[in-house]
């Protein structure tokens, strides 16, 4: 027979239940570190969330007021969509991050996890009026895969929620315009691997822009087959494939995260 466990919120879970939540906390709690060690943090004012799986709808998100490096497993907070805390706890949750967070959460079924940044180079280009270019390899895994979202002020109206949802459409990307950047993914990894890669292309185009000459863009049609080839939508017709790479990175970053903030886990 399965043992049941009783949550401090009072609810039934299996011990499989269990597992799984503290699986994800960690890697919830690996994410936060990496975005740290890569300088894509903004003090205590951005934030990352994760489904957590039944049919509470309920995500973890990030305590607020710790930095990014201060945050464990344990310390995750959980809440629902409407922003009422799970259980009890003794911090409280960004009302920005709420907004955003559970607007998503709650319109994509496939974005377990969504990633927010207010980084230097990603805001630079949420400035630009042409938004991302296709200026490199790293850029074009996003060409025509990132919405765009109109800046109507610090995210703290609920009525954002729809014309922020309505912007990402089913884009894995979206830029907020004069604001920062974010990222959906199935899972925290492929969640961080995106906002790893758009932040670096976002580095690369405003270096390029720096050097004052005009850029060389490649045609729509190379652009679309380098996402293609990049995100394994359809067929791009290449000799080789790499199925394992992400799964690889992820992997590396996981031991990084075992040598730079093993109380991650905590």
């Amino acid at each position: 027979m399965t043992d049941l466990l009783t949550d401090p919120a009072g609810s039934v879970t299996t011990d499989a239940a269990a597992a799984e939540e503290l699986r994800l906390r960690r890697e919830l709690a690996a994410v936060y570190r990496l975005v740290a060690h890569f300088r894509m943090t903004d003090l205590i004012f951005t934030h990352i969330s994760q489904r957590l799986p039944g049919p509470e709808n309920h995500f973890l998100i990030n305590p607020y007021g710790l930095l990014f490096e201060e945050i464990t497993a344990s310390n995750l907070v959980k809440i629902d969509l409407d922003g009422n805390p799970v259980e009890p706890g003794p911090h409280p949750v960004n009302p920005a991050g709420f907004v955003i967070h559970s607007a998503i959460h709650r319109a994509r079924p496939d974005a377990h996890c969504v990633l927010h940044t207010h980084t230097r180079a990603g805001c630079a280009v949420a400035a630009q009026q042409g938004g991302l270019l296709p200026v490199n390899q790293m850029s074009m895994e996003f060409h025509n895969r990132v919405g765009y979202h109109d800046y109507e002020g610090v995210a703290l109206n609920l009525d954002e929620q729809e014309r922020l949802v309505d912007d990402l459409g089913a884009h894995p990307a979206l830029i907020l315009r004069n604001h920062g950047l974010l990222t959906v993914g199935d899972s925290a990894k492929q969640a961080f691997l995106r906002m790893y890669y758009l932040e670096k292309a976002c580095e690369i185009q405003v270096t390029a822009q720096s050097g004052g000459t005009p850029l060389i863009l490649p045609s729509d049609q190379v652009a679309e087959y380098t996402a293609r080839q990049l995100t394994g939508e359809g067929e791009a017709s290449s000799d080789f494939e790499d199925h394992d790479a992400y799964d690889l990175a992820w992997g590396a970053l996981l031991r990084l995260v075992e040598r730079i903030a093993p109380d991650h886990k905590d």
